[in-house]
């Protein structure tokens, strides 16, 4: 079987959540040739976050692009988006043919090498609604999404590895019961990317 071409989605067993794993996607461009590109490309931002009155700098870049009303805020960093690019747009194409959702916007991390990471998190943002729908794919260095359940101790920490052309559909009460984050590693690594599709709503007064 051509790994390049696996279109089969796993359910993964997450009590309380709805995760799906496709573990290589297909692509217009080869997941190593989109990692070039992307990191040559895209104009990469360093946002700085505010936690408990500190002011630090977030361990990876970021770059955010979706359609014109597409503003987003999330720990404090307003994000005005940036107009969709011909690659970018090829991809939202294979991730909504997947995934089966629609989606106006894209996050872009870029995990520079084993220092950078990503805090514990859910994506509950009131822009993205309830039980908002989350595309997360990811390029270059395999590392793990790390999630944790928000109320109930007693559930441990799991791990999912997500390789290089793979795609995790987060959806249903994911973001509300679990939070999800990147460790850095002691390790040194290569660089990630992560493309993650949200569907942000407008609110009108």
């Amino acid at each position: 079987m051509n790994l390049f071409d696996d279109t089969r989605e796993e359910h993964l067993p997450l009590p309380d959540a709805d995760l799906s794993l496709w573990q290589r996607l297909p692509l217009p461009i080869r997941p190593s040739a989109l990692l070039e590109e992307l990191i040559d490309q895209t104009p990469w931002r360093c946002d700085s976050v505010t936690v408990f009155g500190k002011t630090h700098q977030q361990p990876r870049l970021s770059a955010w692009y979706g359609d014109p009303e597409a503003h987003y805020r999330y720990s404090g960093i307003a994000l005005t988006p940036l107009s969709w690019t011909t690659t970018l747009q090829q991809i939202r194409s294979a991730v909504e043919t997947a995934s089966r959702h629609t989606f106006n916007s894209v996050l872009l991390n870029y995990y520079r090498d084993h220092r950078d990471g990503m805090g514990m998190h859910a994506d509950d943002e009131p822009e993205l609604g309830p039980r908002p729908v989350i595309a997360s794919l990811s390029l270059g260095e395999e590392r793990a999404l790390v999630f944790q359940h928000r109320y109930r101790k007693e559930l441990k920490r799991v791990r999912v590895s997500l390789p290089p052309g793979s795609l995790l559909l987060m959806r249903g009460d994911t973001q509300r019961c679990w939070k999800h984050g990147i460790d850095k590693l002691r390790r040194p690594c290569g660089p990630r990317l992560n493309l993650t599709f949200r569907s942000i709503r407008h609110h009108h007064c």
